[in-house]
């Protein structure tokens, strides 16, 4: 089974006073999908330590059709510990694919490119659009912004009109086959994993 038992099987012996973790856990055992420094801690613990320790990247993705990709994005920016995730358009998505991270993960909506935008200028972010369209700079030799907001389309259409306009970047990743396109949430994975390979300490990683 995944993760640990009862406190008292696992570690005998040990005090559980530590105001982290989780009475119920410790009781019951800690079957989560987290970490193993996570173990048997609570939610809100858990929460308060990542926040620590989060990156200064955001993630947005445009809602407009119920994107089924939202839910991987999601995960993915938990995994590589985005600041948030912003959803823009339809305020509820598919949850299924987060694997319940969200829990986990600081989120918020705006109902339009507009409002993120503002949003992302009160708070000093560059807005980074990411679209295989003519005239996208090359997210390989691309030096992205520390501080800044990953901008994703839905599957399909990509990136909106209306949002690469008015993003200070617009970045595509280099492809070799025969598709015109990558999936929506494999491509947030791509351009999160190469802001970590720019400006992220990876002595901190797992």
């Amino acid at each position: 089974m995944v993760g640990v038992g009862p406190w008292a099987d696992e570690r005998p012996g040990q005090p559980s006073d530590d105001p982290r973790l989780d009475p119920e856990l410790v009781e019951s055992g800690d079957r989560r999908n987290v970490v193993d420094e996570y173990r048997y801690w609570s939610r809100e613990a858990i929460v308060a330590d990542l926040d620590t320790r989060r990156h200064g990247f955001h993630v947005a993705i445009e809602n407009w059709a119920h994107d089924a990709n939202i839910g991987t994005v999601v995960r993915t920016a938990n995994a590589f510990l985005a600041q948030e995730v912003h959803i823009v358009g339809r305020r509820r998505w598919n949850r299924r694919g987060a694997m319940v991270t969200d829990r986990y993960q600081h989120l918020r909506h705006h109902p339009t490119i507009d409002d993120l935008i503002e949003w992302a200028r009160e708070n000093g972010l560059a807005v980074v659009a990411v679209d295989n369209t003519p005239g996208a700079s090359r997210l390989e030799t691309s030096d992205l912004p520390r501080d800044c907001v990953l901008l994703f389309g839905q599957e399909g259409p990509g990136v909106s009109d209306e949002a690469q306009r008015v993003a200070d970047l617009t970045v595509s990743i280099a492809q070799f086959g025969s598709t015109r396109s990558i999936n929506a949430g494999v491509a947030a994975g791509i351009v999160m994993h190469a802001w970590i390979a720019r400006h992220a300490d990876l002595d901190a990683a797992w």
